[in-house]
């Protein structure tokens, strides 16, 4: 007889325990020990439990484990949460078999041992039947679903509840995620705003709105959101940094010319072209775009061209604005000298069309459905034991949670933006459509999408700054974990798993669309590398980019109008405060606007920086040392953002790693 001793450790989060008999059977190389009760008691949330049980003979290398728990019929059938199982067996090894999920009443779990293994590595019958069956269940359960033509596809559920276990919310952040939306409707109930249709009668009458949810930066909007400079700086360093380039031919469609703008120091605009200080907006994706009909009344959405002049002093202002993407007569070409209405009104309708490309572009189908796509992907095609699945993992935490919440309160046939935004009904897939055929690997990579736009030696460009520091820590942290795993392009290549992954991505996320210069496989160790960094980097940086600012910049609704409701001017000289206030939306959408920017811009208590891995799916040495390796140059970096942003009169906050989440969370 030998003697093996199994240490359970329950996950320390709420509903982990059970009151239910938890039994064990380990499988070796040389047999598999019988089904053991490991529990008398219950097994408390964020317990060890140390077990010691009998086998006839030893079993040789642990393979993996089976669990299951069964209640009685005095006992009710409750979720158990463990984190890991360790072995010890008689010869004195100690097998770690990492868990992290939910074991319910219904089935038996296998677990394989921590150490990852590509498929070309199992050299036992029982590692590879378990293998396959954990993917062939997988794909059982994370099944995908077409919702829109020409858009990526999502998964297959009926709502969040509909969702496996583990990748819900945890009761933690669905509490504080439902009571958060609670509080703000009540303070907008209690001030009667919420149902109201009329016109705001002035702007100071906006200022009340959340009078006690307020940021900096909110304040900072509010009482500057005129200024030309924040108009531009916001291209840079707001909620939608990704649009601007630098321009040196000024596009056919958009004719401005050397008389038209005043250019400081005696230069002209087409010097200035030349010298490379002009920068370009140009919101083409958005033309001939179905604009929605918010509670009966036809609104209205432009496909601006934006002209900026980076001055002497290094300061980024607009020069000229175009409302719509074909010249006329009737489509003027604002200026900053036109009269102040004329040049605000201009300003609100890009602000307007930035809301639209930025929420459903740059926010909702480049982080959050690509970040699904990364998922789903990585749940059908990776098992557990897969290098590549423990690496990308922890950055798939509750994205498909809050995407299926999204789909239901956001862009679902009763969600505020369908209901209430301009890009709203019809519009909406539309322009992920567009958008999505239009979209491509570099653009997806910030390095090479900072050189497109030519924008690698602007000043004061701090997402770019942040965001290329980030990106290289990225890189060099997965190039450390994939290379400790792949030898050569060889071993890249045969991993039929991880080019069935790619395949997936491919296929699914993008459609098949070879333009995209999506890779459809993987022929070298380099190509994975960056790949998986793009990964990584677009669902925790590129989402707090474009996420975490959302109230800062748009509590203060003017300065980002979620739909307008009258037609932008057809000659100068015809506007007043009186037409834009005509022209933005009334009370009772504005409230709802800002209810879901405040919603979507509260992290939760259990929110996960980037860097931080609080489950172990890695037991391996080297691996977990270049995660500590990686946590150490994030810290350093969120230093430097620090000591930075003190002299700053806007602090850029949004790619510090201390407020990036590790996956697409909210």
């Amino acid at each position: 007889m030998v003697l093996y001793e199994v240490t359970v450790y329950t996950g320390d989060r709420v509903c982990a325990a059970t009151l239910n008999s938890v039994h064990i059977r380990l499988v070796g190389t040389d047999g598999k020990s019988d089904r053991t009760l490991l529990n008398s008691l219950v097994i408390f949330r964020g317990s060890v439990s140390t077990y010691t049980f009998c086998c006839s003979k030893s079993i040789g290398k642990l393979i993996l484990i089976e669990l299951d728990k069964r209640h009685s019929c005095l006992m009710p059938d409750d979720d158990w949460f463990p984190d890991k199982v360790e072995v010890k067996s008689p010869e004195g090894a100690i097998y770690t078999f990492p868990i992290h999920c939910w074991i319910s009443n219904r089935e038996t779990y296998r677990f394989r041992e921590g150490k990852a293994l590509r498929i070309f590595d199992e050299s036992n019958s029982s590692g590879e039947h378990a293998r396959h069956q954990e993917l062939c269940q997988r794909k059982e359960t994370y099944g995908w679903s077409e919702e829109s033509p020409g858009v990526p596809n999502c998964i297959e559920a009926d709502g969040p509840c509909t969702l496996p276990h583990e990748v819900r919310f945890s009761f933690t952040k669905d509490i504080e995620f439902k009571f958060t939306a609670g509080e703000a409707v009540l303070e907008l109930d209690l001030k009667g705003l919420e149902c109201s249709k009329k016109n705001w009668n002035s702007l100071d009458a906006m200022k009340h709105v959340f009078c006690d949810k307020h940021t900096t930066l909110s304040d900072y909007v509010q009482n500057h959101w005129m200024d030309d400079g924040l108009f531009a700086y916001q291209f840079l360093n707001g909620v939608h940094p990704t649009l601007i380039q630098r321009c040196k031919t000024l596009p056919k469609n958009f004719p401005v010319t050397d008389d038209m703008v005043f250019i400081p120091g005696g230069s002209n605009l087409s010097n200035e072209l030349k010298q490379g200080h002009v920068y370009l907006c140009d919101y083409k994706n958005l033309d001939g775009m179905p604009a929605n009909v918010v509670q009966g009344i036809q609104q209205y959405l432009m496909a601006p061209l934006v002209l900026f002049h980076k001055r002497p002093n290094d300061k980024m202002k607009p020069i000229a604005i175009q409302l719509k993407q074909i010249p006329a007569e009737d489509n003027p070409i604002f200026l900053p000298t036109d009269c102040m209405y004329d040049w605000l009104t201009a300003k609100i309708f890009v602000k307007s069309a930035d809301f639209s490309e930025h929420q459903l572009n740059a926010h909702l189908l480049r982080t959050h459905l690509l970040a699904e796509v990364f998922a789903v992907s990585l749940l059908r095609k990776l098992p557990m034991v897969h290098p590549l699945y423990k690496l990308l993992i922890p950055h798939t935490r509750y994205t498909l949670h809050i995407n299926e919440l999204a789909r239901k309160q956001l862009i679902g046939p009763t969600g505020i933006f369908t209901l209430f935004a301009a890009s709203g009904g019809k519009a909406l897939t539309m322009i992920l459509a567009r958008s999505l055929s239009s979209i491509t690997y570099r653009s997806l990579c910030i390095p090479d999408d900072i050189a497109d736009r030519d924008l690698e030696d602007v000043t004061d460009f701090y997402y770019r700054d942040d965001g290329l520091k980030l990106w290289n820590i990225i890189y060099t942290f997965v190039q450390g974990v994939i290379q400790h795993y792949y030898k050569s392009d060889e071993e890249v290549q045969k991993d039929s798993e991880l080019q069935s992954w790619i395949r997936n991505i491919f296929e699914h996320g993008f459609l098949s669309k070879k333009e995209s210069g999506i890779p459809q496989s993987f022929a070298t160790v380099s190509e994975l590398i960056k790949f998986a960094t793009m990964v990584i980097f677009t669902c925790s940086c590129q989402h707090a980019a474009v996420n975490n600012g959302q109230y800062d910049y748009g509590a203060w609704m003017p300065n980002s109008p979620i739909t307008l409701q009258h037609p932008p001017p057809t000659k100068k000289g015809t506007t007043s405060e009186a037409t834009i206030l005509q022209t933005l939306p009334p009370i009772n959408v504005t409230v709802q606007g800002l209810t879901a920017y405040w919603l979507l811009s509260r992290p939760s208590s259990d929110f996960v920086p980037l860097g931080h891995y609080p489950e172990d799916h890695f037991t391996e040495k080297t691996p977990r040392q270049l995660q500590r390796d990686f946590k150490d140059k994030l810290d350093d970096v969120s230093k430097q953002i620090s000591m930075r942003n003190e002299g700053l009169e806007i602090p850029y906050t949004y790619l510090d790693p201390k407020s990036i989440e590790n996956s697409v969370a909210i």
